[in-house]
C-alpha cells in the first residue's frame, strides 16, 4: 500500500504561514527605510507579497487592498509573460499587463533552488509620484494612458544581480532611483529570507503552499455557505469623470450558491473619456477585499481563499476597460465604489454583517512645480468616514477599504516641499446620523508657497455615502481654492498666497431611531441611495 505524501501538521501549517507573512512585512521594512519619497517612507504606499511557481498568491503583508488583490489576480499572466533566470528581476507598470495605475510600479524577483528550480517569485509594488506624467505628481485629469506617464511592460530591470541604472535614466531621465533601488533591495531581503524558510522546512516547498491554498479555501467554502442562498443586485454611481460624464452605474448582481460565489458586472457603464476606467485586476482586488472582511481573522490570505469566487465584467466596461483608457483614477476612486456596490449587494443577503457606506473616495491630491532648480511632485490621498455598523459608530478620520495608507506628516511635507498645512482637524458632524452614527470626515488646508500646478481626483462630492437600515446619508466632499468652489476632478494652476481646501465625506448612519426603516436611505443625487 502506497503511504500517503508528508504533510505538516496543523500546528507547523500555522508556523508556515506565519513565517511567510514576515517574509513580507520584514520586506516592506526594508523599502520604507531603503525609501526616499513621502510617499513610501512616510505614506506607506506600498505592497509586499509571495508568490509560488506558477503566479498564485502565496503570503502578503497588511499593506495596500487594491496592491495586493491586482497582484493576485494578474501576477500568473506576468509569470507566463516573462523568461526567468536566477538574479533576474522584472519591472512593470502597465495596467493591461498586471499593473494598476503607472504611478504603481511592481519589482519581481524569482526565487530558485540550488538545482536552478524555480521555486518563488518575491513582489513589491510601490506608488511613485513621478512617472512621467503631463502633469505633476502624476496623476492628471488625462483622457488617454499615454498622458499618465512612462508605460512599462515587463522588462528586466536587474540582470544577474546588476541594476541597469541606464534602463532607468533612459525612462525618467538622470535624477534620482533611490525608490527603485529601495524596491531592489527589499526584494533582496525577501529572497535570502524565503530561501532560509525553505531550507527549513520539513516537507518540499510545493507541497506547503498546496496544502496552504487547499487549507485557505477549505476556510472560505465553510464561510461563504453560512450566507442565503440566492442572487442580489445593487448598483451604485460614481460622480462623474471629469469630462461631463455624470452620474455612471456600477451594477453589480452576487449569486450565492453551494458551488461558491459569482460577482457579475454587466449592466456598468461602458469606459469613458476620463481616467475612472480601470483593468479588470482592479476590480477583482475589490472584490477580493469584500470576502476578505467577511472570513474569519485568521485565514491566510493567498490565492485559495479566492477560488470560490467567480468574476464577470464585459469587455470594453468601466471596470473591463481596454487599452487605452485613461486609468489613474480607476485603482484609486473606481475601486472603491465597486467596494461600495458589492457591499450594497451583500447588504441584502447579510446586513448584521455589512456596514454603511464609507467615504468612497481616496481624495486624490497631486501636485508639484516645474523651474530652474526647483522641480518637485507630491501626491497624497486623505483619509475619511468610515460607515457605521450593526455593533457600533463608524470610525472617523481613517483611511477604508482599498488603501490603508497613512497620511504625510505635516512636518515632512513641509520639511520637503514649498507648503504650508493651515489646518488638518476633524469635520465634525459629517457622519451620518442614525442609531450608530457615520464617521467623521476631514479638512486639510493647503497654502502654496509657490506657483504649483495640481490635480484633484475626489469622488463623493455628489452622490452621498449612503446610510443602512434606516441611517443617514454622509456628508458629501468638498474641494476649495481660496473661496472658489472646485468640482471633484479638476487640473489648475495656483499662485503663492492660495489655500486649497479640501473637506472629506464622512461615512453613513446605521440605523434609525426607533424604526430601521428601508435598507438603503438617501437617494442618487443628494445622498445615499434607494
Amino acid at each position: 500500500m502506497a503511504t500517503a505524501a508528508p504533510k505538516l501538521d496543523s500546528v507547523k501549517l500555522g508556523l508556515f504561514v506565519s513565517r511567510m507573512e514576515s517574509v513580507c512585512e520584514e520586506m516592506g521594512a526594508v523599502l520604507q527605510r531603503a525609501a526616499f519619497s513621502p510617499n513610501i517612507k512616510d505614506r506607506l504606499d506600498f505592497s509586499c507579497a509571495i508568490f509560488d511557481a506558477a503566479g498564485h498568491l502565496c503570503a502578503q503583508a497588511a499593506h495596500i487592498p487594491v496592491h495586493l488583490g491586482s497582484m493576485a489576480y494578474a501576477m500568473a499572466d506576468i509569470v507566463d509573460a516573462c523568461e526567468w533566470r536566477p538574479g533576474d528581476m522584472v519591472v512593470v507598470n502597465d495596467p493591461f499587463l498586471g499593473g494598476t495605475h503607472l504611478p504603481d510600479v511592481t519589482v519581481i524577483a524569482p526565487c530558485f533552488d540550488a538545482a536552478g528550480v524555480l521555486q518563488a517569485f518575491i513582489a513589491n509594488r510601490a506608488h511613485h509620484a513621478d512617472i512621467g506624467a503631463s502633469a505633476p505628481g502624476s496623476m492628471p485629469l488625462s483622457k488617454t494612458l499615454t498622458e499618465e506617464g512612462v508605460v512599462i511592460p515587463p522588462t528586466v530591470l536587474v540582470r544577474a544581480g546588476i541594476l541597469d541604472k541606464g534602463l532607468l535614466d533612459e525612462w525618467f531621465g538622470d535624477g534620482q532611483h533611490g525608490d527603485f533601488i529601495a524596491q531592489v533591495s527589499a526584494n533582496r531581503t525577501g529572497l535570502q529570507r524565503l530561501k532560509e524558510l525553505i531550507t527549513l522546512l520539513p516537507v518540499d516547498f510545493d507541497v506547503a503552499v498546496s496544502q496552504l491554498q487547499d487549507y485557505a479555501e477549505g476556510i472560505a467554502r465553510r464561510r461563504l455557505v453560512e450566507l442565503p442562498i440566492g442572487s442580489f443586485a445593487f448598483t451604485d454611481y460614481m460622480d462623474d469623470d471629469g469630462f461631463g460624464h455624470q452620474q455612471l452605474p456600477i451594477a453589480v448582481k452576487i449569486t450565492l450558491g453551494a458551488a461558491g460565489v459569482d460577482v457579475d458586472f454587466s449592466g456598468s457603464a461602458w469606459q469613458v473619456e476620463g481616467n475612472i476606467n480601470c483593468p479588470l485586476s482592479v476590480a477583482a482586488a475589490a472584490v477580493y477585499y469584500v470576502f476578505r472582511c467577511l472570513m474569519p481573522d485568521e485565514v491566510p490570505v493567498c490565492a485559495g481563499l479566492f477560488r470560490p469566487i467567480r468574476l464577470t465584467a464585459p469587455e470594453g466596461c468601466l471596470l473591463n476597460a481596454q487599452r487605452p483608457a485613461a486609468v489613474a483614477a480607476g485603482n484609486v476612486e473606481t475601486s472603491m465604489r465597486i467596494t461600495d456596490a458589492v457591499l450594497g449587494a451583500l447588504a441584502q443577503a447579510a446586513p448584521e454583517l455589512i456596514p454603511a457606506a464609507s467615504q468612497g473616495t481616496m481624495n486624490n491630491v497631486a501636485m508639484g512645480g516645474r523651474g530652474a532648480g526647483a522641480d518637485w511632485d507630491y501626491y497624497e490621498t486623505i483619509a475619511g468616514g468610515m460607515g457605521a455598523h450593526a455593533n457600533g459608530a463608524g470610525l472617523s478620520a481613517v483611511q477604508s477599504h482599498m488603501t490603508n495608507t497613512l497620511n504625510t506628516p505635516v512636518e515632512s511635507l513641509e520639511m520637503h516641499y514649498p507648503l504650508r498645512v493651515r489646518s488638518y482637524k476633524i469635520r465634525r458632524n459629517s457622519g451620518g446620523v442614525g442609531q450608530h452614527v457615520g464617521g467623521d470626515g476631514l479638512i486639510r488646508e493647503f497654502e502654496f508657497l509657490a506657483p504649483t500646478q495640481f490635480t484633484l481626483l475626489t469622488e463623493r462630492r455628489r452622490l452621498a455615502p449612503w446610510g443602512l437600515a434606516g441611517g443617514g446619508a454622509g456628508a458629501v466632499g468638498k474641494n476649495r481654492l481660496n473661496d472658489q468652489s472646485l468640482p471633484g476632478k479638476i487640473s489648475m494652476t495656483a499662485v503663492a498666497g492660495d489655500v486649497l481646501k479640501i473637506e472629506t465625506p464622512g461615512g453613513g448612519g446605521w440605523g434609525g431611531s426607533s424604526d430601521v426603516g428601508s435598507l438603503m436611505s438617501g437617494d442618487p443625487v443628494n445622498g445615499g441611495l434607494e
